[in-house]
């Protein structure tokens, strides 16, 4: 199996409000950088869109090694809370409504297909990746405007 490292990171101008997000991939040297966004949405949904657009751009399954700034997105795998949420019908444990199920049941069927190893980074710390990926996702929110 092919090991890839990616790192991601979502923005958002406002929450909610204009959001982007970046992902690089790299693999054997290489790497590969993505970007997106939409005009309304929220940070937590473009750091999820940002782990699913980089796990979906790979063509076979993958031993990865993910690493994240965000809590929401590191925790909701490495801790259970999406396969939970989604075994009580997307409900958390005090009966309210999960957030972004349409994005974590994308995530939840990226994670089967890949070995995923998720590592969660303090933001804004000088992790490289991470503030390239930061810089990917503003710039791309920024062009939204």
């Amino acid at each position: 199996m092919k090991h890839v490292d990616i790192y991601t990171d979502g923005a958002c101008r406002g929450n909610p409000g204009v959001g982007g997000y970046g992902a690089i991939l790299v693999y054997n040297g290489h790497e590969k950088e993505l970007s997106g966004g939409e005009r309304e949405t929220t940070n937590n949904r473009m750091e999820l869109t940002a782990v699913i657009a980089a796990l979906s751009a790979l063509k076979e399954p993958c031993d990865v090694t993910l690493t994240s700034d965000s809590k929401y997105v590191t925790d909701g795998i490495t801790k259970g809370w999406a396969a939970s949420w989604k075994s009580k019908g997307w409900k958390k444990a005090d009966k309210s409504p999960a957030l972004n199920p349409d994005l974590w049941e994308e995530l939840l069927r990226l994670v089967d297909f890949h070995d995923v190893t998720f590592v969660w980074v303090r933001g804004h710390a000088g992790h490289p990746y991470n503030e390239r990926c930061d810089a990917l996702a503003t710039a791309f929110a920024d062009s939204l405007k």
